[in-house]
Order: structure tokens, then C-alpha cells, then sequence
């Protein structure tokens, strides 16, 4: 039997957003609006376009303990290898840092000119009003997407990791408040290039060395209109990554945008036929409407959002029910500040938000979003990096039973900055 669709949002949902929901009870003004199943089984009350931006709206950073202004001396670029860093340096001489995922490679020049140049001199105790300003700030917006809101993401961990030394709290205490310090993952994997055979194999290694519960693997051909990776690979991987992981490892597939509506629906009742937990970017990701197709006729969940940066069709796809799960990249989608924004939205829908990742310590920053997030749906995004990242902390990084243990230290948790930065020279 399939599951019904929506069901797998009651079984998976948090509980942390009543105060929101009691806060957006306004009488609507508008006819147009549209009702959802909530998490716990109970009909919403009306959820409107007006209610979604209120959520939206609501103050998140809790800055309590920054009592003076802190205004930002510094921010720069490093390298160490192949490792990039912002460090910000408040005039007080506070400090914070973060690490960046690999666009910056080619991404510096927009942080250089276009974002850093902004937060010079401003009180970062307003950090939240600062990224509507520096999207204005010479005429940023015209860049709007991932090249943006990379850097900007960049920035904003860093400061926040500032922020948090100054005040002794970690990211999810600035937040709302830790509601988990265990989260579990599933690994995911990368290929395309293996034959299903080949990707069976790969998978049970990755379960091995992680000790995950849960994986994902990759359907069709990435953006191939409906062309899969080689003759056959999505027909038979689907039931023998089944087979071959058997029924206690849970499944997820992504498919990167590959297929039109009636392609992903055959995919994914392939999916349903496997009880997997969610079908990934089934169509283009810009293609919203062909997305709800699919999500309208499966039982399976539907995931998307990965190359979202508008806040406004985020909206569109929880008042829509365009998806059933958001999944606001942290780098691309401009930090932790606009995905709890998304957050917030989903939650009053009854949806999960199941953050997308980059990958190196970008799974860290996806720690600290689910220790804060009540609804996260079951299993978090892993690419692996934690046997390489895991003693910057203390106490160290750990995986439990399926689960890596969330920061414990102020800010980001990384217990010396000076260390972790030893040798890195700037990116001019």
C-alpha cells in the first residue's frame, strides 16, 4: 500500500511553532486563501499569503548579551589549501569566522566588491535588517541568485560566529532555543557515472563507514530531460538498492531536475513501490507548476528548493503546496537568517524544511539549523567531512546510532579560530 501523502508530514513534523500560528490568527482580507493538514493530524487554520510573510517577517536573531554596538572593523577572504575562510573582526576586537563552500573560488570578487564594502562600520547587532540593505547596496539585487547569496551566507556565519563568542551562546540559543543536540542523517551519494550494481556496492560502503540509517542515491540524468544517466540505471537501481540495503536503511532519490511531469511520476511510483521517504527535484527546478503535478499525483513526498533565492516563491510553492518538503540551500539560499525565514513559513502549513547542503563544514551549519528548527523531517543531508572536522570542536563531532552530535561551543563551536586559520593568507 502506498502512503498517503500528506501523512508522512504528520509523522515526521515538530511541535515548536505554536506561538507563530496563535500569532497569525488575523482575520484574512483577502478570499483568496487555502487550508492544510498540520503536522499533528489537525486541520490549520486558514493559511493565507498575509500569514505567510507575517511568519516570514518575525524577528529571529535573539542578540541579548551584545548590549553596546558592534560595529565591524573587518571582514576578509583566506586560504589554506583548498580551504576558504571569512573572518570578521569588530572594532572591539571581537572576532568570528566561517568556512565557505567551493564557489568562492570564483565567487570572491562579488564578496570583495559587492558584500564586504556593505558591512564595514554597520552595528552587527542588526544583521537581520543588513541583508535586505546590502541587496539594495549598488544595486546587488541585479545579481540575484547563487552568486549573491553565497557570499552574503559567508558573511553572515561569520558574524553570527562573532556573535555568539561575545554572548557564550551557541547558534541555536541565538536562535529560539536548542530543541535537539542529536540530528540523524542520511549519506548521500554523488554519482551518476556507476552502473546500478556499481552504486548498490558504493551504497552499502557509505552505510559502513558513516553508520547512517538512511541514504540517497541519484535518478535520471541531471537536467536531461527525461534522459537517464545510461540505458536503464533509475529502472534498476530503484528495486535493487532495495534489495540490496534491505528494509531497515530508509531512501531518498534525487533527481536533479531530470524529467517532465508524466516521466516523474512513472519514477516515482517506482519510489512509492520501495516505501523511499521523498523523491528530490523531480522536474527543472525554476518549472514550479510541473513540480506541483507531480506532487499533486504521488503519495511519495516531494522535495525542492534547492536553487530557490526568492523568498517569494518559497511562498509560492507552501501556499501552492507546490512541494511537500522545502529545502532552502544554506550558501545558496543566503544563510541561516532567510532559510529560518522559510522555516517559519513551511511550519505554519504543517511542512517540513529539510535544509540542502554544500558540501566540507557545510553539514555543521546544517547541525545548528536542525538543533533549532522543530520540524525537520526525518533525516538530515551528509557528505561526509566529519572524521576531518570533527576535533575543531569540543567536545568532538560525533555519530551515534545514525545521529552526528550538534556544536556544544559559542557561536559555530569552533573551539580556536586561530588554530583552524594558522597560515592562511588573504584573497584579494
Amino acid at each position: 500500500m502506498h502512503m498517503k501523502r500528506r501523512h508522512f508530514l504528520e509523522l515526521t513534523a515538530g511541535t515548536g511553532m505554536l506561538s507563530i500560528l496563535q500569532s497569525c490568527q488575523t482575520t484574512p482580507n483577502k478570499p483568496q486563501s487555502v487550508s492544510h493538514q498540520s503536522s499533528v493530524g489537525r486541520l490549520t487554520a486558514e493559511v493565507t499569503l498575509e500569514k505567510l510573510e507575517k511568519a516570514a517577517g518575525a524577528p529571529i536573531l535573539q542578540a541579548d548579551g551584545v548590549n553596546s554596538p558592534l560595529l565591524v572593523e573587518s571582514i576578509e577572504l583566506l586560504q589554506k589549501g583548498r580551504e576558504y575562510f571569512v573572518r570578521v573582526r569588530s572594532r572591539d576586537g571581537a572576532e568570528g569566522i566561517s568556512v565557505t563552500n567551493s564557489r568562492a573560488e570564483y565567487l570572491y570578487p562579488i564578496l570583495n566588491k559587492l558584500v564586504i564594502p556593505y558591512f564595514i562600520g554597520k552595528d552587527a547587532r542588526d544583521l537581520e535588517s543588513h541583508l535586505f540593505e546590502v541587496y539594495r547596496y549598488r544595486s546587488n539585487y541585479k545579481l540575484q541568485g547563487l552568486a549573491f547569496w553565497c557570499p552574503l551566507a559567508w558573511v553572515e556565519f561569520a558574524i553570527l560566529d562573532m556573535m555568539g563568542r561575545i554572548t557564550g551562546k551557541s547558534i541555536g540559543q541565538m536562535f529560539g532555543g536548542v530543541v535537539r543536540q542529536e540530528v540523524a542523517f542520511y549519506i548521500a551519494s554523488g554519482r551518476r557515472d556507476s552502473t546500478p550494481e556499481q552504486e548498490a556496492d558504493y551504497l552499502l560502503r557509505l552505510v559502513e563507514e558513516t553508520g547512517a540509517k538512511a541514504v540517497k542515491f541519484r535518478v535520471g540524468g541531471r537536467m536531461s530531460r527525461n534522459a537517464d544517466a545510461m540505458p536503464g540505471r533509475t529502472e534498476r537501481l530503484i528495486p535493487l538498492a532495495r534489495k540490496r540495503l534491505g528494509d531497515h536503511i530508509a531512501i531518498h532519490a534525487d533527481a536533479n531536475s531530470s524529467y517532465d511531469p508524466p516521466k516523474a511520476i512513472e519514477v516515482g511510483r517506482m519510489l512509492e513501490d520501495i516505501g523511499a521517504v521523498y523523491f528530490e527535484e523531480p522536474c527543472p527546478f525554476d518549472h514550479l507548476e510541473d513540480t506541483k503535478k507531480v506532487a499533486d499525483v504521488l503519495t511519495l513526498p516531494v522535495a525542492g528548493g534547492e536553487q530557490e533565492y526568492s523568498q517569494r516563491r518559497f511562498r509560492w510553492m507552501i501556499y501552492n503546496r507546490g512541494v511537500d518538503i522545502v529545502q532552502p540551500d544554506l550558501h545558496y539560499y543566503g544563510g541561516l537568517i532567510r532559510s529560518t525565514r522559510v522555516a517559519r513559513m513551511a511550519a505554519l502549513a504543517g511542512m517540513p524544511t529539510t535544509v540542502h547542503i554544500s558540501g566540507g563544514l557545510g553539514f555543521v551549519y546544517m547541525l545548528h539549523f536542525a538543533s533549532y528548527t522543530p520540524d525537520i523531517g526525518r533525516y538530515q543531508e551528509y557528505k561526509r567531512g566529519i572524521e576531518k572536522y570533527s576535533n575543531w570542536f569540543d567536545p568532538p563531532l560525533e555519530v551515534k546510532n545514525g545521529a552526528m552530535t550538534v556544536p556544544q561551543g559559542p557561536g559555530v563551536g569552533i573551539k580556536d579560530i586561530r588554530e583552524v586559520l594558522k597560515d592562511a593568507k588573504p584573497v584579494v
